[in-house]
């Protein structure tokens, strides 16, 4: 154990300095949130994918699919939608919103590009937006202490929350000195060490057992029903699982720490290469993560919470130093995520809400102090979110994943790519995906039981469309958004 706690050490001490690193390169709100716009191919890949991915990749898929049958074909399902939906955000959206948000005055927050492209004079847009920002994230954020706590408890017996508290203290020094570099940087190498992780572990615990026909027989042991590709009920296949599982795919649309990724990269001409990068890293680690979760169940049969499964096979497996060093995997998730998430909040509080209510400047270092604040409040209220133990990762990200997919998904689309889209149907959009996503997961039963983004979603595109064609457009936005197109044109 004190092998495993001094490599955590020295990992939690370069992050750290990551943050003191990049601490004076911050001399306005721009390069705290966006990072000037200076990221490369690489940098923008891994970080957008270990941003995305989260402690859940390691802790709430594994434990998923370690639910034999049922739940290891949702995670395969799961794992599928957000393929998919990873691909579709990196070719639809990244290049032309990286184009439209640098035309549309320049704007530097989704909140931000909101209101210069639909001329929201009233802030009604950047406020709405907002809010939903803080409080889908509040919840996303709170996932990830709860991964961190159950990371240092497992690990070395400590007291739940006091792995939650100290989980969280580490994420908020860097997040809140460094700002959106140091997040960025730091992304890079912690998704390099979840990558490496995610293969060796699988493939260790199966030479160790035998082979995989030892694997497939231990399986078979385990439950009476074939581990089929399709998640079955009542000999029949669970369309409604299915298609749930699917949809989280839509939600990549809508995450605002993936997407502001696409606006910090240096030229729209770098995205094809971060797309080729991020599907390898995606395609490798989500595969690798159900597996974990599969060829654990037939390794270690009887864990008590599944989505420890990654911890329980590295403490079986490895010595000490190697444990140390993939275990520090779960942390780079965590941090990765939970750091991203913190600054989006940061920059909705202090930019869209206290800079526009308060009619103060986002220039000079006066709002960098407060994103900072900012960070450290929403630290808190996550923390208390996440107290509970029992809480599940892959829960509270799911809520967290198809609020923002509903809420800002088809916002995102039709922004980008409809001409006469207009402000009411901009903030119907927004509320309707929002409120549905909400109203849907807080039922149960019958319909109920699809993953609330697909309503959330589809209602949301419905009001969009709906009314555009009830309202007017007005010039000065369709030649804007002719001027973006035709951007994008030269560019490509």
């Amino acid at each position: 154990m004190v092998t495993i706690a001094i490599v955590f050490i020295i990992y939690l001490g370069v992050m750290v300095f990551l943050g003191f690193k990049f601490f004076n390169r911050n001399s306005n709100l721009s390069d705290y949130i966006l990072g000037g716009r200076k990221l490369n191919s690489w940098v923008t890949a891994m970080s957008a994918q270990a941003s995305d991915m989260s402690g859940w990749l390691l802790i709430g898929l594994p434990g998923t699919a370690y639910v034999l049958y049922r739940g290891t074909a949702e995670a395969i399902w799961t794992a599928i939608g957000l393929m998919i939906g990873t691909y579709l955000n990196w070719l639809f959206v990244a290049k032309r919103l990286r184009t439209y948000t640098e035309v549309s005055k320049n704007s530097i927050t989704l909140p931000d590009f909101f209101e210069n492209r639909f001329r929201d004079k009233r802030h009604l847009l950047r406020t709405v937006s907002a809010l939903f920002t803080v409080i889908f994230f509040l919840i996303y954020t709170a996932s990830q202490f709860s991964a961190g706590g159950k990371l240092f408890s497992t690990v070395f017996g400590m007291d739940y929350t006091l792995g939650l508290v100290i989980g969280a203290l580490i994420i908020l020094s860097y997040s809140a000195l460094g700002g959106f570099t140091a997040v960025c940087w730091s992304d890079t190498i912690q998704g390099t060490i979840m990558f490496f992780a995610l293969i060796i572990v699988p493939v260790m615990a199966v030479v160790s057992m035998g082979g995989t026909g030892e694997v497939a027989m231990r399986l078979a042991e385990l439950t009476p029903e074939s581990l089929g590709f399709f998640p079955m009920k009542d000999g029949s296949i669970d369309t409604m699982l299915l298609a749930s599982a699917l949809g989280w795919g839509l939600g990549y649309f809508g995450q605002p720490h993936i997407l502001v990724r696409f606006m910090a990269i240096e030229s729209p001409d770098m995205i094809r290469k971060s797309r080729i990068i991020a599907m390898v890293w995606v395609i490798i680690t989500l595969t690798a993560a159900v597996l974990v979760g599969i060829i654990g169940k037939a390794y270690i049969s009887e864990l008590a919470d599944g989505e420890t499964v990654y911890i329980g096979l590295i403490d079986v497996l490895f010595p000490d130093v190697v444990s140390g060093i993939l275990l520090t995997a779960i942390l780079a998730a965590i941090m990765s995520t939970a750091s991203s998430q913190l600054l989006v909040s940061a920059s909705s509080v202090s930019r869209d809400l206290y800079a526009t209510l308060f009619k103060k400047s986002t220039e000079g270092t006066d709002i960098v102090w407060i994103s900072r604040a900012t960070v450290v409040i929403i630290t808190v209220i996550a923390a208390v979110i996440a107290l509970d133990p029992d809480s599940s990762v892959f829960r509270l990200v799911s809520f967290a994943w198809g609020g923002f997919g509903a809420a800002f998904g088809p916002l995102i689309l039709f922004s980008l790519f409809f001409r006469r889209m207009t402000l009411p149907a901009a903030i119907a959009g927004m509320v309707v995906g929002g409120g549905t996503d909400l109203f849907w997961y807080m039922k149960s039963g019958g319909i109920f039981d699809i993953y609330e983004i697909i309503p959330g979603f589809l209602f949301s595109s419905i009001a969009i469309l709906v009314v555009s064609y009830l309202t007017t457009v007005p010039e000065e936005i369709t030649e804007e958004f002719d001027r973006a197109k035709k951007s994008l044109t030269n560019k490509s």
